[in-house]
């Protein structure tokens, strides 16, 4: 590990001295490419800095510990030190694990009613809400791709994208099976009813990242359906795109042009068959797994809301927050922090 870290600290060094250098300086695209490497390593590079600066404090401790009148003082010095390298060496694990490519991506999130009915649709717009609130509270871009709403306000299915940076790292543990426990307001008898939507979380991919066949396409031109107006009737500027080998079907109908909803369909469809592609190739490494945090299992129940008890519970991780309403407004950070947390102890188990 510290072999590693060593090459880090030089390709550093090397970075910092090719961006003094007039000729780079000059040239902004250059400087800018310099400048993100040199970003992405710069948490690395300071922490190992601080690992030296440890080991060099244990060595003057030790020194020290042979003097009577400095033993008791360099005792304290050295304690201290010896956490402290504990602590930066196991910050320095997680620096070093493998980064998810994707995490810097925008990311298309899908909803769907899934048992439960009405319910399980009125639920499904309260996940839209959520999820639509937290981009807001990271100052991220929301727009809607395809929407099928019910008579009373309830969704039955939502594709939309969320634009800024790092939200696939933030939204991509959401991905499976979200059950909702609540009274009903029809229900006259005051009994429970439980009702489950699903959510897939996809990374979006430009058509350059995963490569698609035009005549494996069939592209069909249909007009939107629901509010709009009177151009909603007259125009076909909706899209579906059928992928023929996989029978991935994917429909863009919010944009008004056509040449947009093509291209968002084409990134949604891009996307699904890249995720598709990724579950075949982990699906051995997912059996193997005790937890399935990370893994994007759909068919998987991750998590509960229960709103007599105001509880929300991640089965994944076993964590309950008391917390609903907090959280269906958008309060997603302690959830996706505990998340993250426990997919970094994950992967550092399997590192050892």
């Amino acid at each position: 590990m510290l072999e590693k870290l060593k090459a880090i600290e030089e390709k550093y060094t090397n970075l910092e001295s090719r961006m003094q250098d007039s000729e780079v300086y000059s040239d902004p695209a250059l400087y800018a490419k310099l400048a993100r490497e040199q970003k992405e390593i710069q948490p690395v590079v300071e922490t190992y800095r601080l690992y030296i600066k440890a080991q060099k404090d244990i060595e003057d401790a030790k020194e020290l510990l042979s003097d009577p009148e400095f033993k008791e003082m360099a005792q304290e010095e050295l304690t201290t030190a010896e956490a402290d390298l504990e602590r930066i060496n196991d910050e320095l694990k997680v620096l070093l694990l493998p980064r998810d490519p994707n995490d810097d991506k925008n990311v298309i999130i899908e909803i769907r009613g899934g048992a439960g009915g009405e319910e399980a649709a009125l639920f499904a717009h309260s996940l839209y809400r959520m999820y639509t609130m937290y981009a807001e509270s990271k100052k991220w871009k929301a727009e809607i791709a395809n929407l099928n709403e019910t008579g009373i306000g309830g969704i039955k299915e939502v594709s939309f994208i969320i634009e800024g940076n790092g939200a696939y790292s933030r939204y991509k543990f959401e991905s499976g099976v979200h059950r909702v426990q609540r009274v009903p307001e029809t229900e006259a008898s005051g009994r429970i009813h439980t009702s489950t939507v699903t959510v897939a979380v996809l990374p979006e991919m430009e058509e350059v990242d995963f490569e698609i066949n035009p005549t494996d396409l069939n592209i069909d031109t249909f007009r939107a359906s629901g509010a709009g107006g009177q151009h909603v009737n007259k125009t076909e500027s909706a899209i579906r795109i059928t992928h023929l080998p996989t029978g991935t079907v994917v429909e863009c109908q919010d944009e008004r042009s056509q040449h947009k909803n093509r291209e968002r369909a084409m990134k949604i469809l891009v996307s699904r068959l890249y995720e598709e592609e990724c579950r075949k190739q982990t699906a051995e490494l997912a059996a193997e797994r005790k937890s399935q945090v990370g893994t994007g299992d759909r068919a998987e129940k991750i998590r509960t809301y229960n709103y007599p008890q105001g509880r929300v519970t991640d089965h994944r991780i076993g964590l309950t927050l008391y917390k609903l309403e907090q959280i269906l407004n958008g309060a997603l950070d302690e959830l996706v922090d505990a998340l993250v947390m426990a997919d970094r102890a994950e992967k550092l188990k399997a590192t050892d």
